[in-house]
């Protein structure tokens, strides 16, 4: 498992994966929806700690930086495009250990909560 999460991307049966070794004590990390709240509450991947969308990415951006500075954070999104762009800007900054679900929310075949 820690290989995934040493990737620049995953992909959805990459996360399901990791979610569940997460359950299990196995690894750590933090997984960030980027979407907006309406297309959150319609459906998200069981598991997400935290909802950050990009509308609102200039007022949670940098506390998050400096808060997640040391773990290892997996950016969702719906099709993998604004989670990369969240990705590359931390990248871009100094942060080591982020990772883009690419495909999204629309490729995940796990549990979806409402």
């Amino acid at each position: 498992m820690q290989e995934l999460l040493a990737k620049e991307n995953i992909h959805s049966e990459d996360l399901e994966a990791l979610l569940k070794a997460r359950a299990e004590g196995k690894v750590d990390f933090l997984l960030v929806d980027v979407r907006e709240d309406m297309e959150y509450h319609a459906g998200h991947v069981k598991g997400v700690d935290m909802l950050k969308p990009t509308s609102t990415f200039q007022h949670w951006a940098e506390e998050l930086f400096n808060e997640a500075k040391d773990k290892t954070i997996i950016f969702t999104c719906r099709t993998g495009a604004r989670s990369g762009q969240v990705q590359n800007v931390f990248k871009s900054n100094g942060h080591t250990r982020v990772i883009n679900h690419a495909g999204g929310i629309m490729s995940y075949s796990g549990e979806i909560e409402r």
